[in-house]
């Protein structure tokens, strides 16, 4: 199993929800992030402290999924959340170990 995390832009959310479930990812966690890439963000000083300013708003998304669709769930998250210009985000993917349904106890695959 694979978690695969996607910092997006806010707009595109619905687009790769889409994208996702034609590929059978049936649930994702989503989050309201902020952050900054390369463009970085603006240092400001404030009393004698550094500090950036100008943080991204972005979406994060977090699926878990078998390993045999995650590069269907990685094609159909780049291709959807893609504008072609810069802050389009990053995909993350991260090994899972273990996932339990606590509701009814089941583990690995059955439990995602």
């Amino acid at each position: 199993m694979k978690k695969i995390e996607a910092i997006i832009k806010p707009f595109k959310l619905d687009e790769v929800k889409d994208a996702l479930a034609e590929v059978g990812v049936q649930g994702m966690t989503v989050t309201e992030v902020k952050g900054f890439g390369r463009t970085g963000g603006k240092k400001e000083v404030y009393r004698g402290s550094a500090y950036v300013v100008d943080f991204v708003p972005k979406v994060k998304i977090e699926v878990v999924v078998s390993d045999e669709i995650v590069h269907d769930v990685l094609d159909a998250i780049e291709k959807s959340a893609k504008t072609g210009r810069i802050g389009d985000g990053k995909i993350f993917i991260i090994p899972v170990e273990e996932a339990v349904r606590i509701r009814t106890g089941e583990r690995g695959k059955e439990a995602i």
